[in-house]
């Protein structure tokens, strides 16, 4: 009796190990197909441009508000093989995001400028293991959760202009058959307008502007076959808001906003605000994903510079440095006295050096508030420097430095009723303050006229007194 109940009892261990492994692997099977979502929200990046970190930075910030949106899709980013391999490990391992290295496409459009090789974005139709790719550009700013563009058919655009649809953002369905076709149109060199993604691809779907509007079904399992044009609420164009400084796009959610400007004026850079006020949220989303770790050790060093020219200059001892040099050599006085021309050309070069100077140094991609403060102390700083290297009037070299901070407070001003209102303020504040600066350019001329003047009134004094002969040293003789 007692063996048969141990062997009883040694089958039922053995029976539950067994449902025990199966569990485990029925759990683990489950957490890696929940791994590879049906949809993805992709982007692309590739390095050969002059603002290829810029860009990085913009896509681990788009990436992250994603996942802070809570989007059921996979994030993915189509690098090519020359970026570098700690940012494809920044954003797999820190951002979640899946890395897709491919091989840059050939431009055949001899197109040298910074979209050459945006036609990597074809790539996103080999992603045949999705069902839905909703494919952005780095400049987008998502307000709110997208994932009803995953129900769109085959491809779905939205017409900021009125005949042309934008690449920054589009819904597609990939296919190796349209893939294969879009590859052939590279090799026999398709029409392309502008030698980039958006000709390109505007050219394979050129009948977009005829088909209906995409609205999101009921049921949110329900996917559209086809193509469709996306509601201008989906790739709001940052300009639409400058005109009234509010949101008031009518036609679908507003949830996303693109900046398709000049590449210089995207949301990222820290001069981009105030000068265009959208820029100060797209900072908000960085500081709250991303932050700004990388950047505050470079602002950290120009800080502790700038203000120890600004000790210096304030505490050091020993007069002004003279406008002239003179000296001897073999009882022969040689004087050179600068020329006023010269000296304004030397001394206004200077002043300009202290007001582009520190917006050079700055970290692009600062927070805005950071980098106005960084510059105006670092200006400050120079401007100093001028001050004391060529005697100048104080109040009239920084004289540009007050009208910077009064143009920051006008266009920073957060109660305009509209954007020509706010326009039209910038516009009266530089016209009332050209004219003080205009003075304080003339005050630099004269008070440098005035110090050569002064010098070359007391030059021959000296000479007179440094050529006379030392008798108590030639008593001797």
């Amino acid at each position: 009796m007692f063996g048969a109940i141990s062997y009883r009892e040694i089958r039922m261990k053995r029976v539950m190990m067994m449902m025990i492994v199966w569990m485990l692997m029925v759990i683990i099977g489950t957490g890696v197909g929940a791994d590879h979502k049906r949809n993805a929200y992709a982007t692309m990046m590739y390095m050969g441009t002059a603002r290829d970190y810029e860009f990085y930075v913009a896509i681990r910030v788009m990436l992250r508000s994603l996942t802070n949106l809570r989007v059921n899709a996979d994030l993915l980013v189509i690098a090519s093989r020359d970026v570098p391999l700690h940012w494809i490990h920044a954003l797999e391992h820190e951002d979640g995001a899946k890395v897709v290295v491919v091989e840059n496409l050939k431009n055949p459009y001899n197109n040298h400028d910074r979209f050459k090789l945006s036609l990597n974005k074809v790539y996103a139709w080999s992603l045949v293991e999705y069902e839905r790719v909703v494919m952005l550009d780095a400049d987008n700013l998502f307000l709110q959760n997208t994932d009803e563009l995953f129900q769109c058919g085959d491809f779905c655009a939205v017409f900021i202009n009125p005949c042309i649809f934008h690449t920054g953002l589009f819904v597609l369905k990939p296919s190796s058959k349209v893939f294969n076709n879009m590859l052939h149109d590279l090799e026999i060199g398709r029409d392309n307008p502008d030698g980039a993604d958006q000709g390109f691809i505007g050219g394979y779907f050129d009948h977009l502007l005829d088909q209906p509007m995409f609205h999101p079904p009921p049921n949110a399992s329900t996917l559209l076959n086809g193509t469709f044009r996306l509601p201008l609420g989906y790739q709001m164009d940052a300009s639409y808001y400058y005109l009234r400084l509010r949101w008031s796009v009518p036609c679908g959610p507003n949830s996303v906003i693109t900046f398709p400007g000049a590449p210089w004026l995207k949301p990222w850079y820290w001069w981009s605000w105030p000068v265009l006020p959208l820029g100060i949220q797209w900072h908000h989303q960085r500081l709250q994903t991303l932050g700004y770790r990388s950047e505050m050790p470079l602002v950290l060093i120009q800080t502790m510079l700038y203000l120890g020219i600004i000790i210096v200059l304030t505490t050091r001892l020993g007069g002004r440095p003279k406008l002239c040099h003179w000296g001897a050599a073999d009882h022969r006085i040689n004087v050179a006295i600068i020329q006023t021309s010269c000296l304004k050309a030397i001394a206004i070069f200077s002043i300009l050096v202290s007001y582009t100077l520190p917006c050079l140094l700055i970290p692009h991609t600062i927070h805005p508030i950071l980098g106005w403060a960084l510059y105006l102390l670092g200006s400050f700083a120079l401007s100093c420097v001028a001050i004391s290297v060529f005697v100048l009037p104080m109040v009239a070299v920084l004289t540009p430095w007050l009208g910077i901070i009064g143009a920051l407070l006008v266009m920073a001003y957060p109660w305009y009723d509209d954007g020509v209102v706010r326009a039209l303020s910038i516009f009266g504040y530089a016209f009332c303050f050209s004219p003080l600066l205009w003075i304080s350019m003339g005050k630099i001329g004269s008070s440098l006229r005035i110090s050569l003047e002064r010098e070359a009134l007391f030059l021959p004094t000296r000479l007179t007194d440094s050529t006379q002969p030392d008798h108590a040293s030639n008593k001797f003789f």
